[in-house]
């Protein structure tokens, strides 16, 4: 499903409703037999809704550990090792592809892994309305949508309001761990996030070649480097924080 920032007319009051920028389109792709039992079986006891009170990490897990939280997980591979990697940590993954909902749901039962979350909708509202402000440790944006035209590159995630809001929900120190094998869009993200004041780049020179060993090579990555793509991994900082209000 193609959504854009076109308005609209309301037939009653003729005045402009203007829809939201996706940063995504939705592509369904084919479901399996499995992965329709996943959704409809496993997903329901894991998922997260955009709608909602603010989450308690604490309840929402059971227990007091670091949080990750990742937009766009994909397949859902990634986040499985990085998980089960982790045992003592937490993860939310965001997804819109249900093929991925399902794929990831199924990996979650093979392995037995009681520390992932999943939401199939809209990162951007949930975070807004659920995540607590600084209540996570890091936050992983993998190889989003590089939306190549000049006319789209305002759907891109990587904006200065988007970092407005991950700014606030990152705890001070925590990370914002980006990648992509997009070079103008490594650029866009460094230009975005290098005159951000709430981040400081950690990253060497401008990224390229630098995976770290914590995160997993992704199908995207495979891609792109057959592709003879570069891949960079940008990483800020969240570090200035607001004084409490008294």
């Amino acid at each position: 499903m193609t959504t854009d920032n076109s308005s609209t007319l309301s037939p009653s009051t003729e005045t402009p409703t203007h829809r939201p920028i996706r940063s995504f389109i939705r592509r369904e792709g084919r479901l399996t037999a499995a992965q329709i039992r996943a959704i409809n079986e496993l997903l329901p006891a894991i998922e997260l809704k955009a709608d909602g009170a603010v989450l308690d990490m604490n309840v929402l897990f059971g227990r007091t550990a670091p949080v990750t939280l990742e937009i766009g997980f994909g397949n859902g591979e990634s986040l499985l090792e990085m998980a089960a990697a982790a045992p003592n940590e937490d993860f939310i993954g965001i997804e819109v592809h249900r093929p991925g909902v399902g794929h990831l749901a199924l990996g979650i039962e093979r392995l037995g892994l009681t520390n992932i979350r999943i939401v199939a909708e809209d990162a951007v509202p949930f975070i807004r309305d659920r995540i607590a402000d600084a209540s996570l440790d890091r936050l992983l944006l993998y190889f989003p949508d590089p939306w190549h035209k000049a006319r789209h590159h305002k759907r891109r995630i990587v904006q200065t309001e988007f970092a407005n809001l991950v700014g606030q929900k990152l705890k001070k120190g925590g990370l914002w761990h980006l990648a992509t094998d997009w070079a103008p869009y490594a650029e866009h993200m460094r230009t975005v996030l290098d005159a951000h004041p709430d981040f400081s780049s950690e990253h060497v020179g401008i990224g390229e070649a630098a995976r770290p060993s914590w995160r997993p090579e992704t199908k995207f990555e495979r891609r792109g480097i057959r592709l003879q793509h570069a891949v960079f991994d940008l990483l800020y900082r969240r570090t200035n924080m607001p004084e409490p209000t008294a």
